[in-house]
């Protein structure tokens, strides 16, 4: 059966205390909406439908970014889940298939749980979980899998409290009944919304089969304050690195690595303390990371060490047995095989050619105040220590620079290249300079 998505993103989050839209904060480095969607498209739907509302334009922003294949629609008026999604079901006019509608704010529905629901052949499935202490939530009346009805806590009898299987929210129907369903939804309640779940009691009175899949209590978790996003970030973090371990990552000290949504690290791959992954880092298998790197937007290579206290930024492609040392930071630069750079270096907006040896304190000056340009290090050339790069500019094959030399024209292949000031002896004149100051230093002192 062919899918479709409808993801709920228009609320405020007021308890978040926040300019941001709820969707928006992020664990992992993603925003709580792109945890959604990622979970959701692990079905390969046809069509995904993001609802928007409270910060729409941002929202939609984001979602373009994360998902540019995603459609947003707005819900001008925030008039309840029900009428959320009837904001959405002129998006999917002529689709037949099976619609799950998920919410934003619900980062860790697993896709295994999201592919029960499409599966289910009743005419509305709820994801049920069992609640270790259910509160206020909504609770399934249920037999077996059978679900009958939803009552809400302020209707419960004290016999339905007592009932642990909870509602998520998360419900899959088929797109025409769906329809159907809600276009028949009132708002005949205290808050005066329309709530999606009584699509389960019209269901029922339509003599149309309700379907409970349940999941654990944790893949269901909302995040409503910011104590919540913390939480939510902790156990994010937790299943990230049991699920790297389990695919052959060492982690000397797993609770001081942190991973976004989109980290993926090969096998054999060692990762020491206080290491920490932004967006879009992809580590290929045997590679080794040292303490306190931040990486973000690289990809590095088989048999690769970084660090330790090494920086790695988006554009940085690091190629087999490269070396980056301790602080040194690289940018929108492509090192290939067995480059080296030891320490204390920067290298930005440069290609490095094979087996070429960067000294400590090079600099690629990339930047002149409103452009950036770019350095070429051609292949086996040796950079000295403390040489600045004054780009664009490109250093041969074989070449080599000495140390402490500014480079601001190319150096042929083979050469050598000395870009510093002639050094000057004068006998005596430190001896007689410092004399004077310190005679100036007891003046002073005197005078005080």
């Amino acid at each position: 059966m062919t899918i479709a998505l409808i993801v709920l993103a228009a609320g405020q989050g007021t308890r978040m205390n926040s300019d941001l839209p709820k969707v928006l904060h992020r664990i992992g480095a993603a925003p709580l909406v792109a945890h959604a969607l990622a979970a959701g498209r692990a079905l390969e739907p046809e069509q995904v439908i993001v609802v928007a509302g409270h910060g729409a334009e941002a929202v939609t922003k984001a979602v373009g970014k994360i998902d540019p294949e995603a459609k947003v629609v707005l819900q001008a008026e925030q008039l309840g889940t029900g009428h959320a999604v009837a904001q959405a079901l002129p998006a999917l006019e002529g689709f037949d298939g099976r619609v799950i509608m998920l919410y934003g704010d619900t980062p860790f529905i697993r896709p295994e749980t999201l592919e029960r629901l499409a599966e289910s052949t009743a005419a509305v499935t709820v994801l049920g979980f069992e609640a270790a202490d259910p509160g206020r939530y909504g609770r399934l009346i249920a037999k077996g899998n059978a679900l009958d009805r939803i009552v809400e806590f302020k209707d419960a009898s004290d016999e339905e409290r007592a009932i642990m299987l909870c509602n998520s929210g998360v419900i899959a129907c088929d797109a025409v009944l769906l329809t159907e369903l809600v276009a028949g939804l009132k708002n005949d309640n205290a808050a005066g919304e329309y709530y999606l779940t009584d699509i389960v009691a019209a269901a029922r009175a339509k003599g149309l089969s309700a379907e409970v899949v349940t999941c654990p209590e944790e893949e269901t978790l909302g995040i409503n304050t910011r104590a919540e996003l913390a939480r939510a970030e902790a156990l994010f973090q937790a299943r990230m690195r049991a699920e790297a371990m389990e695919n052959g990552v060492t982690m000397v000290d797993p609770d001081t690595v942190w991973f976004a949504l989109d980290t993926y690290i090969g096998r054999d791959v060692v990762i020491g303390p206080n290491v920490v992954f932004g967006p879009d880092v992809t580590i290929e298998s045997g590679a080794q990371i040292e303490a306190f790197c931040h990486l973000e937007g690289c990809h590095i290579s088989r048999g690769a060490t970084v660090g330790p206290f090494a920086r790695l930024r988006p554009g940085a492609e690091l190629a087999e047995d490269v070396h980056i040392g301790n602080f040194v930071e690289v940018k929108n630069s492509i090192l290939a095989e067995g480059v080296k750079v030891g320490h204390l270096t920067y290298l930005g907006d440069a290609d490095i050619g094979e087996g070429t040896n960067i000294g400590a304190g090079t600099v690629t000056c990339n930047y002149d105040g409103v452009f950036k340009h770019r350095t070429t290090v051609g292949a086996n050339a040796f950079i000295g220590s403390d040489t600045m790069l004054v780009a664009p500019v490109t250093v041969g094959d074989g070449a080599l620079t000495g140390s402490g030399s500014v480079i601001t024209e190319n150096v042929p292949a083979g050469a050598i290249a000395l870009g510093r000031a002639k050094q000057m002896n004068r006998p005596g004149l430190a001896t007689k300079l410092f004399e004077m100051l310190r005679a100036k230093k007891a003046n002073m002192k005197k005078g005080s």
